[in-house]
């Protein structure tokens, strides 16, 4: 597997390293260090490649010319030889060798050009393969935990095939060129159970199945990088990170809001949809890391949800209208989460406006509810009647407590408390049926506030800019005087 070239070289330079001494090609090679100790105690494969680099250099700055002696060809699956190439500090010459992927081929018969092979490292699988359905030479394949990832990588990519698609049958190719070397086949889910992998083991997949979202694998790899790397995300939680969650959905519903006509508010809204997307990747990494679930489990079981709650769609059932499909959506949705009550599993922590409205409307599966939005409206007259006679009575036991003799002051608070409670509940009892009205009327009610405050936001800034022109401190303004620049910016709407 040496040519002539390479002999040549290696005689004539006596500094001489090798990556690995563990190999049957290093006898070509007497007198040279190895690397094998950097193998042993670094903490990844980036830091090996790392070390080899800087050793070299220091070696070759040292001694003079070094030779770097690599199993098979330094152009392929060589991490290292491609940053010596890199690395203005040397000068690098690569001298060309047979690859073990040379082997591989011949032994399966295989021409990598006409099939379009793809030659991948195992220790990087998911990142590499993604996008791509094969045909694949799995390189580097020297321990059970890579065979481990290629396995799990292909159990997703089964999970999203069609019923009955078989999983593909997995070739081994171990200690290719010399006499021991053995070429078998084993089923994919066999393969951290039937094969003894060492440095010298290599897997053909004719193909994998479905071709992975190259963006969706590089998002997870980063996840997994930042949790092994960095020392904020190595110490989250899922409990830490809520308020994050809470926050960029946030954000993103801002970044809906301020969508405009010809596309404008697009690109500010792709970023805020990205990163809720990496807080459920980073959630799913961190589940996987508890062996609980992964990424691929998330996408699987929301999938497996829709199309199970759209039997209009997937199945034969009929439902023309939004109403029935809603209705639909229900009653499929109480059967999965085995709902013995109407409201069960209404979460009580959602916003305000949103709890309500969800409510409201499991009532209306039972028939609990107003015909049309015309039934509803003389619901808020009532609400607003009660709430004037709760104010009124609050202003008036208010006015008896501050009258009231010392010694009767906890029994006057008493009687204070209870009407600012009085007063809370009748505005919620009003809030809740502008919410139905809303409802009726197909409206949104969290929508519907978050645009008029957005608009009261924006005349009140348009009100700050106009005071500044006209030279006027608006902390010195009467009503009058403020109501009369905010008609004037409505005006000029």
């Amino acid at each position: 597997m040496i040519t002539s070239e390479a002999v040549a070289a290696i005689e004539a330079t006596p500094v001489r390293w090798l990556r690995t001494s563990r190999h049957p090609s290093a006898v070509a090679v007497p007198g040279a260090r190895s690397f094998d100790y950097l193998y042993e105690s670094a903490e990844s494969l980036d830091d090996v490649y790392g070390g080899i680099v800087e050793a070299l250099v220091s070696s070759a700055q040292a001694e003079g010319p070094v030779i770097y002696a690599v199993p098979g060809s330094p152009v392929v699956a060589e991490r290292a030889v491609e940053l010596l190439r890199d690395d203005d500090r040397v000068t690098t010459v690569v001298l060309p060798g047979v690859s073990f992927a040379d082997l591989a081929f011949d032994r399966l018969g295989v021409d990598p050009l006409a099939a379009g092979v793809r030659l991948v490292d195992g220790h990087r699988f998911a990142v590499e393969v993604a996008g791509f359905s094969g045909p694949l030479l799995i390189g580097q394949c020297d321990s059970l935990q890579v065979l481990s990832e290629v396995k799990l990588t292909i159990s997703s990519v089964l999970d999203r095939s069609p019923a009955g698609h078989e999983g593909p049958q997995v070739t081994v190719l171990a200690r290719l060129g010399l006499p021991d070397e053995s070429v078998t086949a084993v089923a994919w889910e066999d393969l951290d159970r039937a094969v003894a992998p060492d440095h010298l083991t290599s897997l053909w997949l004719p193909r994998l199945g479905e071709p992975f979202a190259p963006e969706m694998v590089r998002l997870e790899e980063l996840a997994r990088t930042l949790r092994a790397k960095c020392p904020w995300d190595r110490q989250q939680t899922h409990q830490s990170l809520t308020r994050y969650l809470l926050e960029e959905s946030y954000e993103a519903l801002e970044a809906i809001d301020e969508l405009g006509p010809e596309g404008a508010g697009y690109e500010h809204l792709e970023e805020e949809l990205g990163d809720v997307l990496f807080q459920v990747v980073f959630h799913s990494v961190l589940a996987s890391e508890e062996g609980q679930f992964a990424l691929s489990d998330v996408a699987r079981s929301v999938h497996d949800k829709l199309v199970g709650r759209h039997p209009h769609v997937f199945g034969d059932v009929d439902a023309k209208t939004p109403e029935q499909v809603s209705e639909n959506w229900e009653q499929i949705k109480k059967k999965e989460k085995g709902r013995t009550g109407t409201m069960d599993d209404v979460p009580r922590n959602l916003p305000a406006l949103l709890y309500a409205h969800k409510i409201q409307s499991r009532a209306a599966t039972v028939g609990f509810d107003w015909a049309s939005a015309e039934g509803a409206f003389p619901k808020i007259s009532e609400e607003l009647a009660e709430l004037s006679v709760a104010i009124a009575a609050s202003a008036t036991t208010s006015g008896s407590s501050a009258s009231a003799e010392s010694s009767a002051g906890a029994e006057s608070s008493a009687g204070a408390e209870s009407s600012a409670g009085a007063v809370r509940e009748e505005l919620g009892d009003l809030l809740f049926a502008v919410v139905n009205v809303a409802r009726h009327l197909k409206v949104d009610p969290e929508t519907a506030l978050r645009e008029a405050a957005a608009k009261f936001r924006r005349r009140f800034q348009a009100v700050e800019a106009l005071a500044a022109a006209r030279g006027l401190d608006m902390a010195g303004l009467d009503l009058a005087a403020l109501d009369g620049l905010w008609m004037d910016v409505k005006a000029a709407e």
